[in-house]
């Protein structure tokens, strides 16, 4: 009992030892709090759901047989049209004015002139072809409807939000534990804290114990902020989104301090830890879907914690899946919490 309550007192002394270093440090608040926000902010903005944007396309009116399609193209929707010479369109077109040239042709075929390496240009080929066709009588076969959509929940801000606090929870986790330790340790803190009856495992346990109660400014500032400002859905529980937060935070607590277990300066260190996290921002789908990548590296990059945090993440916030939905992507992070933090327990180095 009375070890019992040693080990409780030593775990509570060293977890507000790790409260006091973040709200001591105002860097520490700008990127677990401030940081994410502007972030989400900046981006969501950038990428939100607007109207398409009018193409620009230019028509050859010095040509005999270009009679009749300046009224033709003009009326149609979602195209502005230029009126102009030989020289004019070539300029306009070199200079990304417009995106497409239509140049009536003295065989009597309309040639459209652009550069098909460039979206513009495509949507505009699509959007004046279409015009033209119909201008000379072409009878649609099928009658084709629109039904338009327009909900929260498919678009990007949804999409990045998870995406972000992944990413959040990745960087806090392993900079914060990893940055901390290997501090103490160039100070000759841990060597001192050695000769004191705490445990190893109890001094690796207090940052990842704490690290539990960041969870709210890590996960709640970012999806509060999205869901206020964007908009975004919360469609599943919030205690499957506190089950999959806390076991990530966890997992990435783990990986920070497998990172700083031998590590002697803070630059060595930093280089550890940015080259365990670069790649999992890149490849982990937190700006873009895994999909992108080819399939041949589908395997190691599904296999990779913040992929399998941000899957999870996605499919309890937008798609309100329960834990069981996403049980493959949990077990992935066990894996890797057990792995990191067993390993760290014994490399770890006191000095």
């Amino acid at each position: 009992m009375a070890e019992h309550r040693r080990v409780f007192a030593s775990l509570r002394q060293l977890i507000l030892v790790r409260f006091r270093e973040f709200y001591r440090e105002p860097e520490a608040i700008f990127w677990v709090i401030v940081f994410p926000i502007l972030m989400a902010g900046g981006l969501g903005v950038a990428f939100r759901n607007r109207p398409p944007e009018i193409v620009a396309i230019g028509l050859r009116i010095d040509l005999p047989n270009s009679a009749g399609l300046p009224q033709a193209l003009t009326r149609a929707q979602k195209m502005a049209v230029a009126l102009v010479d030989s020289a004019q369109g070539e300029n306009l077109l070199r200079t990304g004015a417009i995106a497409l040239l239509v140049i009536p042709d003295n065989s009597g075929d309309l040639r459209l002139r652009y550069d098909p390496t460039r979206t513009d240009a495509l949507i505009a080929r699509a959007l004046a072809n279409d015009r033209l066709q119909r201008m000379f009588g072409r009878e649609d076969p099928v009658r084709v409807v629109d039904d338009l959509i327009d909900e929260t929940g498919s678009r990007y801000i949804d999409f990045l939000i998870p995406g972000l606090i992944g990413m959040n929870l990745l960087s806090s986790g392993v900079w914060g534990i990893g940055y901390a330790i290997v501090d103490a340790r160039r100070r000759k803190l841990l060597k001192r804290l050695v000769a004191t009856p705490m445990s190893r495992a109890e001094y690796l346990g207090s940052f990842l114990l704490a690290r539990l109660a960041f969870l709210v400014l890590e996960v709640g500032v970012v999806l509060v902020f999205g869901m206020l400002v964007f908009d975004v859905p919360l469609n599943g529980s919030l205690l499957s989104l506190a089950a999959v937060s806390v076991l990530a935070a966890l997992t990435f607590g783990g990986i920070g301090l497998l990172a700083a277990s031998r590590a002697q300066t803070v630059e060595g260190a930093s280089g550890l830890m940015n080259v365990i996290m670069l790649p999992m921002w890149i490849f982990s789908g937190v700006f873009f879907a895994t999909s992108r990548f080819p399939e041949a590296m589908q395997p190691v990059i599904q296999a990779l914690p913040l992929t399998a945090a941000n899957d999870a993440l996605r499919g309890v916030i937008l798609n309100g899946l329960p834990l069981v939905a996403v049980g493959g992507e949990l077990l992935i992070l066990t894996g890797w919490l057990v792995v990191t933090y067993g390993v760290a327990l014994r490399i770890f180095r006191w000095k």
